[in-house]
């Protein structure tokens, strides 16, 4: 989720990856979903289905890196989505072709993997990606390359600031709420708790940074003190050490400590307060960036076998959208098991985009950007089922989509407006939801 200047980089990215990606334009065609390798983006890609004619899409998400325990719940959506829609008739009379890239949970990556996807494959619209600051790399080679990008988790307020400013022009949206929404609901929950006394600390990017001001703001707002506000703590997103960083955020005796994190550098940052002994008596609060069941595991154990983060609360947006039950009852016939974090925002993601491109009559990227809100929101008939959605659209009526992970109301700026999920890790490790928020 960081906020980077990418210019010079991308050219340099752009040039070396072009001529890169000639050697690895043959894609292997496949239907499963690729995890945890460490290939490059431009040669770690597969493509489901292969239909010149048709819609092409690509995925740009996170399946190794400092986000992929949270990618890999995520990644297997997109090509759900695809298969069902090829099931029932495609996208203005031909099947889907899904090209997929690992971003590497890396800005630089994402840069390669999005100019991969634009100019090689050359797509129509991208999930992804997850990590704001891979979104923020992979934007700015969408925008000028007429390519629709929708995040299912790029939740950074910057976003909002550029879409106002026409940055992105029409070309971006996102199915996750935006942090401003996140921090409110998180503050209002640490006033319902009674902790007067907070500090921060977060990861050194958009993602970090975007949650720490909006959090500061809402928790003053509420007549809360933010200890560290004149000396935050933003910690290096490549760091492997935080002793310094943990005593920094520990030392104004807060109440709670407020952490925005990722899962592998964040588990080392609670690790080291926990065995200085500065998180005892504290409340940690968390976000949706750690929020995966092998967090509590990566954290560790105590002497006594006790999990170091029990107890430990946080929020996460959740779901409550009306097509969330067939999501889940689809997730288990074809996958096993249940959807992870992020599974029913990927879905709407390659959902919008298809309904898009049905909307418009056409494959391309304006076609897709220039119907998105209006298949998302608006007069329409409201339809909770993607080929219902496609076979109104083909009879030329309008329809307004309700998605898996909510009503995905995509506004001006390329928003939504969600409800958060409260949780909580027990004394076994295990993480549970207690709770709902609403930053309304």
């Amino acid at each position: 989720m960081s906020r980077i200047s990418v210019s010079l980089a991308l050219t340099v990215f752009t040039i070396a990856s072009g001529l890169f990606m000639a050697a690895c334009e043959n894609t292997t065609t496949t239907s499963s979903t690729p995890t945890g390798t460490t290939a490059t983006p431009a040669a770690n890609s597969t493509t489901t289905t292969d239909n010149p004619k048709g819609l092409k899409i690509g995925s740009l998400l996170p399946t190794t890196g400092d986000l992929a325990s949270i990618g890999q719940q995520m990644v297997g959506s997109v090509p759900l989505l695809v298969d069902t829609v090829n099931a029932c008739g495609g996208v203005n009379g031909e099947k889907v072709t899904l090209v997929e890239v690992d971003d590497q949970t890396d800005p630089k990556a994402g840069a390669a993997g999005m100019t991969k996807l634009a100019t090689v494959d050359k797509v129509a619209g991208v999930v992804g990606s997850f990590a704001s600051s891979v979104s923020t790399a992979a934007v700015s080679v969408a925008t000028p390359n007429k390519v629709m990008i929708v995040s299912p988790g790029s939740t950074s307020p910057v976003f909002t600031d550029k879409a106002q400013k026409g940055d992105f022009k029409g070309f971006w949206a996102r199915t996750a709420p935006p942090d401003t929404y996140q921090a409110l609901a998180l503050a209002q929950l640490a006033k319902k708790k009674g902790f007067k006394r907070v500090s921060t600390v977060v990861i050194n990017n958009d993602y970090g940074v975007g949650f720490e001001k909006a959090f500061v703001k809402t928790f003053e707002e509420l007549g809360g003190t933010v200890v560290n506000k004149d000396k935050p703590v933003r910690y290096d997103p490549k760091a492997q050490t935080f002793d310094t960083e943990a005593g920094a955020t520990f030392a104004g005796k807060p109440d709670a400590v407020l952490a925005v994190m990722y899962a592998e550098t964040g588990s080392l940052f609670l690790k080291a307060a926990y065995q200085q002994g500065l998180a005892k008596g504290v409340q940690i609060m968390l976000t949706d960036g750690v929020k995966s069941d092998s967090f509590p595991e990566q954290v560790g154990k105590s002497a006594d076998g006790k999990y170091l983060l029990s107890g430990a609360i946080g929020t996460v947006p959740g779901s409550d959208g009306k097509a969330l039950a067939s999501f889940k009852t689809l997730w288990q016939e074809k996958k096993g098991g249940s959807p992870g974090e992020y599974a029913p925002q990927a879905w709407d993601a390659a959902a919008l985009l298809t309904l898009a491109a049905q909307a418009a009559k056409e494959n391309t990227g304006v076609g897709i950007a220039g119907k998105i809100r209006e298949v998302a929101g608006g007069t329409g008939t409201e339809v909770t089922d993607v080929c219902e959605g496609l076979k109104l659209l083909k009879e030329g009526k309008k329809i307004n989509y309700q998605g898996a992970s909510g009503n995905v109301d995509v506004d001006a700026n390329g928003d939504v407006l969600g409800v958060y999920d409260v949780w909580t890790v027990g004394d076994d490790g295990k993480i549970k939801v207690i709770d709902k928020v609403s930053p309304k």
